[in-house]
Order: C-alpha cells, then structure tokens, then sequence
C-alpha cells in the first residue's frame, strides 16, 4: 500500500522508540506517538524536516508507555500550539504526573513531563490528514490503550497490541491482574474490524493480518498456559530496554537499576524460582544480581546482548 499518496508518513525506530505515524493533508497534520526520551530530538528532526514550515495540529498517543510518549514534551517544545490527546483512563494521571501509574516508575524508564490537552475513548472519531480515524480501545498489553482504524483505507495502527510477529508484554499480568484474555479480545475486535494494512508500534507494517493475529494468539495463549514464560519474558524485556538505552553498562549498575525498578522487586522471587537460583542466606543486593546475571546470560544466549569484562554491551 502506498501510504504516502494518501499523507501517511511512517518514520520506523526500532525497540526503545516505537513507530510514528504523521498524517498529513488538506492543511492538517497530527502525529501519532514520539518514542523514547533518549530519541526525543531525533524525532523532532524527523517530523520538522517532514512538515517544513506547516504547523502540527495535534499529537495522539495509541497509550502512555514511555517508549510511545517519551518525545512528547520536545514535541510540544517544538510545536507550541499543537494540542495533546492522550487515552481518557491515563489522562488524569498526566494531568497530576503520577508515574506510578503512569508505569515510568514501574519500569524504571524515563519520561519528560508532557501536557495533555484533551482525553479520548472509544468510539471517538479522528480527522486526521482529510482521513476519518476512529478510535477502538485495546485492552491487553496495557489496558488503556487504544488503537486507530481508517476504514476507507482498511489502514490499522495497532500500537503495541499486535505487530507482524507477535505483540508487548502483557503488563498488568506482571502485576498479578489478568489479562490475557483481554488481549485475546482485542485481537478478535481487530480481526472483526478486518483491516488489510496495519502499522504497528514497533517493527515494518505489514498486509499479512491474519496470519499475524494467528501468531499473536498462538503466543497469548501459550502464555496463558504458562504464565512463567510470561514473566520471564517481562523480565527480560525489561533488561533488555534499559540496556536498549544505556548501551553499555554494568552489571553493578544494571542491579542498583533492578533493585530500584518495582517491577523486578515484585518478580524477583518467582525470578528465582524460574532461573533456578539459590536464594538463601544473601542479602537482597547479591539476591538481584544473580537473578540480573541470569537473565543477562539468557539475552547472550539470544544473541541480544554480549559482555566484555565486566561490562553488559547491547547488541
């Protein structure tokens, strides 16, 4: 599908900053999640060197992980008058800078704070570029997110509920509150939606839905089987990220990062019992670096990280 005839510029990142979407036309121009705090100037870069001289009117986010919105605050900067609107469960929690709920605590990530002009839901209808966009809630992955549908186009932009292979972490199972089948929905909300093109969060867009959706199931479904695999998996995304953004680190560090991250403080005992670790008779400190070590041997072993000395090197 040739997006840009119809002023949909996808600018791809990669796994510490999700896709933007900019959608351009009829004097109008919105952009669609900002990525990770540390890329923040180059997607500012980005959509001016798009826009040229035209304003941007407005900035949605799919949800507020900060891998979404962690460019919004340089965004404003650079468009004064634009305005924000962002999931109407998360809107309270932007307008008082709760990052506890907010998930930038939990994670350990980092955001600059943004404004949130104006809350959306479901069934609210977008005009994006000339383009009608209406917006589905998606539970699952986080369960304030939404996605966007153009429906003339048969145009998804699924955020993190559903990329060509697979899809996030389902977060509020890291907390104990189940999800998985809310995940399962979304994905029957997309199929029944049937779109022919989606553009996900992270990773090429693709015109395989449904073969996409059947591999997304086939995975929530195994994990609901096994939530172990789950949590391990959360767990490694999550060292995985903060490794995305230092690059280079040690594993001193990276365990005074675990150590002050809830969501590793909460998964480290069953941590334990998945890496098949000794636990007794250490101190909570020696406990998390051997579960941080453990799972920095498991990215090695995947090819997603290497150590050289005593530094764990991103790769």
């Amino acid at each position: 599908m040739n997006l840009q005839s119809l002023g949909i510029h996808v600018f791809e990142r990669g796994w510490l900053s999700s896709n933007n979407i900019l959608c351009v036309g009829d004097g109008d121009a919105s952009l669609i999640d900002t990525g990770y705090v540390d890329h923040a100037d180059q997607t500012a870069a980005l959509v001016q060197t798009a826009l040229g001289e035209a304003p941007l009117v407005r900035l949605i986010n799919t949800h507020l992980h900060s891998d979404h919105c962690g460019g919004n605050g340089r965004i404003q900067e650079a468009y004064p008058d634009s305005v924000t609107w962002v999931p109407r469960a998360s809107f309270s929690a932007v307008q008082a800078w709760d990052q506890r709920r907010l998930t930038f605590e939990m994670t350990g990530q980092a955001c600059a704070r943004f404004l949130a002009h104006h809350p959306y839901s479901d069934g609210h209808v977008f005009q994006l570029g000339g383009l009608a966009w209406s917006a589905h809630a998606a539970a699952g992955h986080d369960p304030e997110a939404m996605l966007l549908f153009q429906p003339d186009n048969g145009i998804l932009i699924s955020g993190d509920a559903l990329w060509r292979n697979g899809l996030g972490v389902i977060f509020p199972e890291l907390d104990g509150t189940d999800a998985f089948d809310d995940a399962l929905k979304t994905l029957d909300l997309i199929e029944s939606i049937d779109p022919k093109f989606v553009i996900p969060g992270h990773g090429p867009a693709f015109s395989d839905v449904e073969d996409a959706i059947m591999r997304a199931r086939t995975r929530i479904k195994r994990w609901a089987e096994t939530p172990e695999t789950h949590s391990l998996y959360g767990l490694k995304v999550l060292v995985k990220f903060k490794l995305l953004s230092a690059q280079r680190i040690t594993l001193a560090a990276l365990t005074q990062w675990a150590l002050a991250t809830p969501y590793m403080r909460h998964l480290q005992t069953e941590a334990e019992r998945l890496l098949q670790l000794d636990a007794t008779t250490k101190s909570d400190q020696d406990r998390m670096s051997k579960v941080v070590e453990a799972l920095v041997t498991r990215l090695v072993e995947s090819g997603a990280a290497h150590v050289e000395d005593t530094m764990v090197v991103n790769a």
